[in-house]
């Protein structure tokens, strides 16, 4: 997996319990390779497979995993707290297009709303 940017002071993943969940979901290597991408988050570095999700705010990125010709996604936010918080995971069926389904955004949204409420 290549980087993008350097290292720095590893930071803590956090999860929404229902982005946890849906995770779990997830086949194993997709799980395998979205926990070596978030680790190299947590340690300040980009990975290959993420990429700014925009009209969300600065901050909230998004992973693309593909495994055995599905798309896996896991979306994450920098710029709550101090720690790497994972707000959403999903698997992408749209089969028209690379852009993120509408619903999947605006649950992200909705998430991190309430996440920034919730640590206020």
């Amino acid at each position: 997996m290549t980087t993008k940017t350097r290292v720095r002071d590893t930071r803590k993943i956090s999860w929404i319990a229902a982005a946890r969940k849906d995770f779990t979901d997830f086949p194993p290597k997709a799980q395998h390779r979205a926990a070596e991408a978030l680790t190299l988050v947590a340690d300040g570095a980009t990975p290959d497979i993420a990429k700014p999700l925009t009209n969300l705010g600065s901050g909230v990125w998004e992973l693309a995993i593909k495994d055995r010709g599905d798309a896996y996604r896991v979306v994450y936010a920098l710029h709550i707290g101090d720690e790497v918080w994972v707000v959403h995971a999903f698997q992408k069926k749209s089969k028209t297009g690379i852009a993120t389904p509408r619903t999947e955004i605006n649950l992200v949204r909705e998430r991190i709303k309430r996440l920034k409420e919730a640590l206020a």
